[in-house]
């Protein structure tokens, strides 16, 4: 019987197996043996050191909550698409009534309407399964604004709440043109561009935020005029310029904590070109004659896509 690093036995030939010293290649391994008793034989548990375990940060990624919804990617992007629908009804009702009940001033409650819309639906486009359906599923939300906006655009359908918190004067026809190209422009930026590319971050974030708090703090801080158009604040093009990258550069870390884009000081610098493009864009005088929510998208692609 071999217990306890001893050797017992009647027999005299194994005596010697007690002076004998384990060879130095095999001392790390024979202290590591672990015998186990038995009374008629030798049984030894040897532990073999295991593999390292090597993890990849590029390749383990942050689950997406788009799979928590359902197993079937079609069934998840069908919620995720529900629930993205009532976040932007949500919103459009809120905004609807602090216009009906005169809370905030007619140009005001539309730009809070033009900042909240786009950004808030981005922010459920994590909702979506990784299937190559999903962005056409994110894309019919606002895309379904397109044609309301056609409808009560062309008088077809009457709705005065909608017209009241998006009109500039009240005017029906005008979500024709700012409110038309606004809902185009997201879902082109949607079903194009996607979440994995900053240009669909650039397009929005300098359209919603850069955009929006251009006219907000222009109206109200925008005493000093730009010297080549009167129309526009030295206060709102600041304001313009500095929201709309802010803005990407937070959903930048929005999706890269979700895996669907790379963050690096190198897309940090291609968001402020992008954003000072735009606003020097909205800074010129033909602005006042073509629809600032035509130009910013415009811009916003053609220089995005030369630097991403």
């Amino acid at each position: 019987m071999f217990c306890c690093n001893a050797i017992v036995g009647t027999s005299p030939n194994l005596q010697f197996v007690k002076r004998l010293k384990p060879l130095r290649p095999f001392s790390g391994l024979l202290s590591k043996v672990k015998p186990n008793c038995s009374s008629h034989s030798f049984r030894f548990s040897i532990p073999l050191p295991e593999a390292p375990t090597r993890l990849s940060r590029r390749i383990l990624t942050p689950l997406s909550p788009g799979s928590m919804l359902h197993d079937n990617p079609a069934v998840s992007d069908v919620y995720a698409t529900a629930i993205s629908f009532g976040v932007a009804l949500s919103l459009l009702r809120l905004w609807q009534e602090t216009a009906k009940r005169g809370i905030f001033d007619q140009k005001l409650n539309r730009k809070l309407v033009h900042i909240s819309i786009g950004l808030a639906f981005m922010l459920c486009w994590p909702l979506f399964s990784s299937g190559s359906q999903a962005p056409l599923f994110a894309a019919f939300v606002p895309g379904v604004n397109i044609i309301r906006m056609l409808l009560i655009g062309l008088g077809i359908q009457k709705d005065e709440a909608t017209v009241k918190s998006m009109s500039r004067f009240g005017d029906y026809r005008e979500l024709l043109k700012g409110p038309l190209y606004y809902v185009s422009t997201i879902t082109f930026a949607c079903a194009m561009y996607w979440r994995t590319s900053p240009l669909s971050v650039a397009l929005i974030c300098n359209l919603c935020a850069g955009d929006g708090m251009a006219d907000i703090v222009g109206r109200r801080f925008g005493s000093k005029k730009i010297p080549y158009n009167g129309n526009k604040s030295l206060a709102g093009s600041i304001a313009m310029a500095s929201s709309g990258f802010l803005a990407s550069i937070g959903y930048m870390y929005y999706f890269s904590s979700f895996g669907y884009i790379e963050q690096s000081w190198r897309m940090i610098l291609g968001f402020l070109i992008v954003s000072i493009a735009t606003t020097v864009v909205e800074s010129l005088p033909i602005s006042s004659e073509i629809d600032d929510n035509l130009t910013v998208p415009l811009t916003s692609i053609l220089v995005g896509s030369m630097i991403f």
